[in-house]
């Protein structure tokens, strides 16, 4: 059969390792050329195995129990990985050396404490590393392989680092500590408290003045109380035995961050008032082990959020100072970027709206080490965003000044991305590494204190996962540079910016590089094959070898639909939609149209359309069992989904569910006219995000789906969260257009197909409450052709079994008796 809309079609290999375990790919398809990939399945699968319900929807435990948390040892030649054991949820710690056969052999609960873990860190020599388990501090000597425990205590101590000195630093609470390697002994670096009040808290009031004046009982005890404090602050300073280390911000503050200096000598911390902690909703738990109904403490809803900001200081440890840093120096940090969006919403109001320019509010972002220091500690780099989603900024501080220097600002109209925030210092210099969208694209940029920022990557893909080389002239680094689908390693000259591919396996890889440097560790998995373990030298044309054999030989014998991930035009933009598509045998020569299948995936920003192993298992053998049957199923990386670059992710911007549902549009044509569907034979389903376009297709596009399923569904923006829909949406306040327009509640007069309504009751992300809200709805609409079914002990991912075959039988039946 001729499909239309393929340009080129290119067979790429995806079996997970050939007889001898070693991967290697046969194509090197690009972004550019390829329109289709076709991914393989297992090549020891058992054609005439049916596949039910009853088995996918077992305990995932049947088909695999993969590497959790690997990284390498010390050694660069032994690596350690987590493993769930079969029928509960504890993990064990495994250990194997990369020659050793097999899956290497579980860690003794005694010696857990020798293993660092992939969190451990340096000191400047590379001799010693730090790390912290289970509450206390050790360190090992690299050399000798010797581990000493500096803590033991029942306080949880945490954030170990080497100080510039040698000595480690951590963290108890909001106390930092410096410990001697040299005579162990321990000093305290800075207490941070929030329990005294301050002199702006202890403000008398008039009768408190009055009370002074007038009773002298009363001033003879202040005065005492002021003589002691005097005596004791005296002694303090005078004597060296005593810390002078506290720094009170006040009762009604909360510390948000603390990042201490490697010299020991300074402090970044954020403040933010304990006032602005969101209001928080309960949840009703009718199956508690109890008996009772018990009511859980959950997230507040974007509608109830306040607007939240922090204050950040610099203190001086040695001087005991304390600085404020203004955010008056960061561009644009009083711009009215709301502006537009408010003027829209006052005018459906009748209202007049005149925008002026006002402080913003900024905070420091929430990212893994947002704050980060030179590792001499004379510089610092810190990541800020504003509440508004619109601006991030990343800054350094002028010491000498006291005060913020914006390094790099990256405002987006839309919103400021969640993720590809990764940055860090070249310490053999002043300059900044670090990853921006500003392209359209997450790339790389390194910038110098003083100069303009020069790119190291381009095109259209995306870089994340950044490894620095210990000679700092190289970067390591996660891309989909050959096609949006398969992630692949790469590794960048800093001063050249000549970028080489290091793996060529298709598919999905993880990577960490061992600490010489010489070899990577990869998480390699591929449509059909779950997760697994591999080795090769960190070079390219070099030969992975397989290190980890997890996956059951009842999954490898099942017959497994292997996708074609094909690359479907649009009739709104030029962009393709990415998609998995799954066909049955004969599917172009049937006399009989077939019956299709469209499942949207979760979150929204995710990517689902790759070429590895999906979170959405089930749904993958769901999809197979399907096809064996005689279905199509299609899966799109519809607009909003991950891995296609900024335009397509804030293409939903203040108008969800438009977008998606016109790629739906253009999928459904895409199956009539290339493979053999009936239009009057599809139906869909999806959960969560899912589910939302569940229901906005069925009821703004009512004949598109003859029925659908809707999981865990989002029926009103207003009542998710605000982290999450305030950047799409901004807020209810501010823009109440994007979100009436956006949620399914205010169309459901639309649905014409039956509809079934799946929804867990401790649904602790999308509440059940959405769910309520739709059914009452649609009873007062007077709709017929719609079911509930609900699950009482489930959270939003399904955990039970019984419930996941319960859900999946129901969607099942509903496509069987309607398509």
């Amino acid at each position: 059969m001729k499909l239309k809309l393929i340009t080129t079609l290119v067979a790429f290999s995806l079996t997970a390792c050939t007889a001898n375990d070693v991967m290697q790919s046969t194509e090197t398809p690009t972004a550019s050329n390829t329109a289709t990939v076709t991914s393989i399945a297992n090549k020891n699968a058992d054609v005439s195995n049916i596949i039910t319900l009853e088995q996918i929807m077992s305990d995932p435990d049947w088909f695999a129990r993969s590497p959790e948390s690997w990284y390498w040892g010390d050694d660069s030649n032994t690596i350690f990985y987590q493993q769930k054991r079969a029928g509960n949820p504890v993990r064990d710690l495994f250990s194997k050396s990369i020659e050793q056969v097999g899956n290497g052999s579980k860690t003794d609960l005694a010696r857990l404490h020798v293993f660092a873990d992939k969190n451990a860190v340096l000191n400047q020599t590379g001799t010693k590393e730090a790390y912290v388990f289970q509450g206390n501090v050790f360190v090992k000597d690299l050399k000798s392989g010797d581990v000493q425990q500096l803590t033991y205590t029942s306080a949880i101590e945490r954030n170990a680092m080497f100080l510039t000195n040698g000595n480690v630093a951590y963290r108890v609470e909001n106390r930092f500590f410096e410990h001697s390697l040299v005579n162990n002994s321990v000093k305290e670096l800075a207490n941070l408290t929030t329990t005294l009040a301050t002199s702006a808290d202890k403000t008398p009031s008039y009768i408190a003045n009055e009370q002074h004046k007038l009773i002298e009982y009363v001033a003879l005890q202040k005065r005492n109380r002021d003589l002691k404090e005097q005596v004791k602050e005296q002694l303090k300073a005078i004597n060296s035995t005593l810390t002078q280390t506290d720094f009170n911000f006040g009762k009604n503050k909360k510390i948000v961050h603390a990042s201490l200096s490697p010299a020991g000598d300074k402090m970044i911390i954020s403040l933010a008032d304990k006032g602005t902690v969101d209001k928080s909703d309960i949840m009703p738990n009718y199956i508690a082990d109890d008996g009772h109904i018990k009511a859980q403490q959950v997230r507040a809803r974007v509608a109830d959020n306040r607007k939240y900001s922090e204050e950040l200081f610099l203190l001086d440890l040695k001087t005991g100072m304390q600085h404020s840093l203004g955010y008056q120096t960061l561009p644009g940090f009083d711009d009215d970027v709301l502006a537009e969006v408010r003027l829209e919403n006052y005018k459906r109001e009748g209202k007049s709206y005149h925008s002026q320019k006002a402080p913003r509010n900024i905070h420091v972002i929430q990212a893994y080490h947002p704050i980060k220091w030179h590792e001499d500690g004379k510089h610092v780099a810190i990541m800020l965003e504003a509440w508004d989603n619109k601006d991030r900024w990343l800054a350094t501080v002028n010491f000498n000044e006291n005060k913020l220097v914006n390094q790099h600002r990256l405002h987006d109209d839309a919103w400021i991305n969640w993720t590809f925030n990764e940055f860090g210092w070249l310490n053999d210099s002043d300059r900044l590494y670090y990853l921006s969208e500003e392209s359209g694209y997450s790339h790389l940029y390194v910038k110098s204190l003083h100069s303009k920022a020069r790119r190291l990557t381009t095109g259209k893909y995306e870089v994340s996962d950044l490894t620095l080389s210990q000679d700092e002239q190289s970067i390591y680094f996660r891309a989909n540079k050959k096609h949006p689908g398969i992630y692949e390693i790469y590794q960048v000259d800093i001063e050249q910016g000549n970028v080489k591919a290091l793996t060529d396996l298709g598919g999905n890889n993880n990577y960490a590089l061992s600490p010489d440097e010489s070899k990577l560790l990869i998480e390699h998995s591929t449509v059909t094959m779950p997760p697994e373990l591999y080795v090769q030298a960190a070079k390219p044309d070099a030969t992975a070898t397989r290190l980890t054999h997890t996956v059951s030989e009842d999954f490898l014998n099942m017959p497994w639909s292997a996708p074609q991930v094909v690359a479907i035009a649009s009739s709104n933009q030029s962009e393709p939609i990415y998609s998995k598509v799954y066909l049955p045998k004969n599917f172009d020569v049937t006399a009989k149209k077939n019956r299709a299948v469209m499942f949207s995936h979760g979150a929204g920003y995710l990517q689902n359309s790759h070429l590895g192993w999906s979170g959405y298992f089930r749904e993958f053998m769901f999809h197979s069992m399907l096809v064996q049957q005689g279905y199509v199923v299609i899966d799109m990386d519809y607009r909003a989904s991950k891995g296609y670059g900024r335009d397509w992710r804030t293409a939903i911007y203040r108008h969800m569910g438009k977008p998606e549902v016109e790629d739906m549009v253009d999928g459904v044509n895409w199956l009539v006219e290339n493979a053999n569907v009936d239009s009057n034979r599809v139906g869909t389903y999806g959960g969560s995000y899912g589910g939302f376009l569940t229901l906005m297709s069925m009821f703004t596009e009512p004949e598109l789906f003859q029925s659908g399923s809707a999981l865990r569904l989002v029926s009103d923006w207003a009542y998710y969260n605000h982290g999450y829909t305030s950047n799409i949406l901004n807020t209810p306040e501010d823009d109440a257009i994007a979100y009436e327009r956006s949620s399914p509640i205010y169309f459901a007069e639309g649905l014409q197909k039956p509809l079934l309504i799946n929804a867990p009751m401790v649904d602790d992300n999308v509440f059940f409450q959405d769910t309520v809200r739709l059914v009452q709805r649609l009873i007062e609409l007077e709709k017929q052709d719609f079911e509930t079914a609900i699950y009482p002990v489930e959270p939003h991912g399904f955990v039970q079994p019984s419930s996941w075959l319960d859900e999946y039988r129901r969607i099942y039946k509903l496509f069987e008796n309607t398509l």
